[in-house]
């Protein structure tokens, strides 16, 4: 199974580098990886041409923002398969694409564990966000998968269609809800950490962060589930996530 991964980036030098690297050393043979640039000024794009061109495909020219971005991605991209990794993120290990190619051969839909950590040199893990598959109820209690693991089907990403730009920072939890509840798909979890995430993206950064993209998650599942001006999952998301962070000092008190 090919397997296309979208990644969204702009004056991201600093990082990207780590990014496509561990796209080059998965042992999955059959991936592309899609960079869509919004025209960075600084050495990003000298970066991504410095790699071997025949599994990247590149676009740069002014856009909308990430998600205006990643509507392009959905049109570029070739593969079987189809997910996200942010330009300063990168994958945990060299399976990653093989488990996500197995697990998408079972299931439409494939999600697993992330690692929220301080930078790729050390690795020190902050947040464990560790996968579960979808409850009675699932975005109406406040449950979610980890965006970037988050693999579809070409049928699912046919199927939800594109980024809502509208959104600001949650247009992702808008997708996967779109993907997970209005359409039926079969999803499955891997126990496996499959994503790096350094802290500090556009949704985590700061308290007002937080607020805002757990405002918009709102708004979505209001407009797709009938929730009401406040529900259960306003509370209940937010608190599932002060266990990612037990988590995290547990595995720095065994280490």
């Amino acid at each position: 199974m090919k397997i296309s991964v979208l990644t969204v980036c702009w004056n991201s030098a600093a990082t990207i580098r780590h990014t496509i690297d561990s796209f080059f050393a998965q042992d999955h043979d059959d991936k592309e990886l899609v960079i869509i640039d919004g025209n960075s000024s600084d050495e990003t794009l000298a970066i991504v041409r410095s790699y071997p061109q025949d599994q990247v495909r590149l676009v740069s020219e002014p856009d909308g923002g990430m998600y205006d971005a990643l509507n392009k991605g959905l049109r570029l991209y070739t593969g079987d398969g189809v997910g996200v990794l942010n330009s300063d993120d990168c994958f945990h290990d060299r399976t990653v694409l093989g488990r996500i190619s197995v697990g998408l051969d079972k299931a439409d839909i494939l999600h697993g564990n992330l690692n929220f950590v301080e930078n790729h040199f050390n690795k020190r893990i902050v947040r464990c966000w560790r996968a579960a598959p979808r409850p009675a109820k699932g975005f109406r209690i406040g449950w979610m998968p980890a965006h970037p693991t988050f693999y579809v089907r070409r049928k699912v990403a046919d199927a939800v269609g594109t980024f809502d730009v509208t959104f600001k920072v949650a247009s992702d939890y808008d997708w996967m809800l779109r993907a997970v509840e209005l359409h039926g798909f079969e999803s499955i979890t891997t126990d496996h950490v499959l994503v790096d995430m350094m802290v500090g993206g556009a949704s985590t950064r700061s308290l007002a962060s937080h607020i805002g993209h757990n405002l918009e998650a709102l708004r979505s599942r209001r407009q797709w589930l009938g929730s009401g001006p406040l529900d259960y999952a306003l509370v209940a998301k937010p608190l599932r996530k002060l266990g990612q962070f037990w988590n995290a000092q547990a595995l720095e008190r065994d280490a």
